[in-house]
């Protein structure tokens, strides 16, 4: 008797997932899971400024996600509908825990320059020193900003989400994505510049 073959679910869309999911098949939630959950943790991480929280919220987003798959609707593109739940838990914990200090960079600092860049989301900090520090301190600046801006740069220049995208899963105009994208930046800018000059007088 020949043996049954599992799913290959490779070649399925995110959205096939979850409406596979859906129908009860486990094995699509689990494809689900190993696609993003680097990519939550690493956009968690970027929020919340602390590895460890990023993991929490990530598994309580997955478990959301798992008891409330029925919500999904075809209408929307799943990694919108999965980034608007994990935005949720990361706005809720960042509420209980405002007075938490995420970033510790102490004495280690490198040669400042006012470039303005963020890493991509396969980019390891502990590979090399120098780019080590750099994260250190687009992280600091971005814990600095005030949440509505944190949130717009994480999901347009991290995880380089479309206008679109931002909208829907903000819940908010086109037109105040594009403007919150351009005073966010700008506040970034500012803390980061703050950050260099702080740092070379210590120097």
């Amino acid at each position: 008797m020949q043996e049954k073959s599992k799913t290959d679910y490779k070649p399925f869309t995110d959205e096939q997932l979850i409406l596979q999911f859906q129908n009860e098949d486990k094995g699509a939630y689990v494809e689900i899971v190993m696609r993003y959950k680097d990519r939550l943790v690493n956009f968690l991480y970027r929020f919340t400024g602390n590895r460890e929280t990023a993991e929490d919220i990530s598994q309580e987003t997955f478990l959301k996600l798992y008891k409330n798959k029925d919500k999904y609707s075809e209408i929307a593109k799943f990694s919108t509908w999965l980034y608007t739940i994990a935005l949720n838990e990361a706005r809720s914990n960042f509420r209980k825990e405002k007075k938490h200090s995420a970033v510790s960079i102490n004495d280690f600092y490198e040669d400042s320059h006012n470039d303005y860049q963020i890493r991509s989301d396969d980019y390891n900090p502990e590979e090399d020193a120098n780019a080590e520090t750099e994260s250190f301190y687009i992280q600091k600046a971005i814990n600095s900003l005030n949440e509505i801006h944190r949130e717009i740069i994480v999901l347009r220049d991290i995880e380089e989400l479309d206008y679109e995208e931002i909208a829907k899963t903000l819940d908010i105009p086109l037109g105040t994505v594009r403007s919150r994208i351009n005073r966010a930046r700008e506040s970034l800018k500012v803390s980061l510049d703050s950050i260099y000059r702080a740092k070379s007088k210590n120097k």
